[in-house]
């Protein structure tokens, strides 16, 4: 059997396949199908300064090879999270990951600072929430916005700092370097594609908040797209997402350029997607000869 075990800014995954913020909450109801060691990580729920109650519902809806949602990072917030969830979690035999997201500079830098302290692995800094400050301008859209993110949270972050990427811009190189240049230990991408589905009936969005991030199968070319530019660009380590459902998209995700994978919309139809996709990609490996999962990252061939 190949080695499957990864390392991403200093930090040993078993192996490369992490489940994806949003889509398996803190891991307690998984853990019921699974040993959570089973996973090399788990990027926990997207986790706020206080509490938050999320968005009015309907807040998901079903779109061709995906779903769209507007949840709104309803958590139970950082506090609760270190004091609740934290400590069970280092039990589980894998990686933890805490996804943080704000509506200032200084909402981010605070929980930084808080997560600096605990037993949290690694932070991954979501940069694709409204920042009040601007007038509703996403962190995640400008070179400018994302340095400053960056440098602000570097600076009262003692964890390894992976910054999580928007898809939703003109020129995804150009912000993953801005966030190198930063700091970022590490990039995860991609995050959601803005969509929206309206209800021919009544005329009205599907989705209260009208428009919601995509996400599934449908997404996966783009995603490939960009991890593979932003790999070729960077020379920090890439976390690849969006629409990984089996196996042969996670050596395809790995050729472009990938060194670990999250898992995410998949794990609503099928819980035992991850262990499926481990088993494949062992499998692959075997028959390939290879003894690293390591010799995959960024193999594809350009014409």
């Amino acid at each position: 059997m190949a080695d499957l075990s990864v390392n991403i800014a200093g930090v040993t995954f078993g192996n490369p396949l992490i489940a994806a913020s949003g889509t398996f909450g803190f891991g307690r109801e998984y853990q019921e199908f699974y040993p959570l060691s089973t996973l090399g990580g788990i990027s926990c729920k997207g986790i706020t300064l206080k509490e938050r109650a999320g968005n009015p519902p309907p807040r998901i809806a079903e779109t061709p090879a995906g779903i769209l949602n507007a949840v709104g990072l309803q958590n139970p917030g950082v506090d609760h999270f270190m004091e609740k969830d934290l400590s069970w979690l280092k039990g589980q035999g894998t990686v933890v990951i805490a996804n943080i997201a704000g509506n200032t500079p200084e909402e981010y830098c605070e929980m930084a600072e808080k997560l600096s302290d605990s037993s949290v692995d690694m932070i991954e800094m979501n940069i694709s929430c409204p920042n009040v400050k601007h007038g509703g301008v996403q962190f995640g859209t400008s070179c400018e916005s994302v340095g400053a993110i960056t440098r602000a949270v570097r600076e009262h972050c003692k964890k390894p700092l992976m910054v999580k990427l928007s898809p939703n811009v003109a020129d995804i190189v150009s912000i993953a370097k801005a966030a190198e240049a930063e700091g970022a230990d590490a990039l995860s991408l991609i995050n959601t594609l803005t969509g929206m589905r309206i209800d021919i009936e009544t005329g009205r969005p599907i989705i209260r908040n009208n428009t919601g991030g995509l996400s599934g199968p449908a997404v996966f070319p783009v995603a490939v797209r960009m991890v593979w530019q932003v790999s070729s660009a960077v020379s920090i380590p890439v976390v690849g997402m969006g629409g990984i459902s089996t196996w042969k998209d996670a050596v395809e995700m790995l050729m472009a350029g990938a060194s670990a994978l999250q898992i995410g919309t998949v794990l609503f139809s099928d819980p035992y997607a991850p262990v499926k996709i481990r088993q494949g990609l062992d499998e692959f490996l075997d028959k390939k000869g290879l003894r690293s999962v390591r010799e995959l990252t960024g193999t594809v061939r350009p014409w």
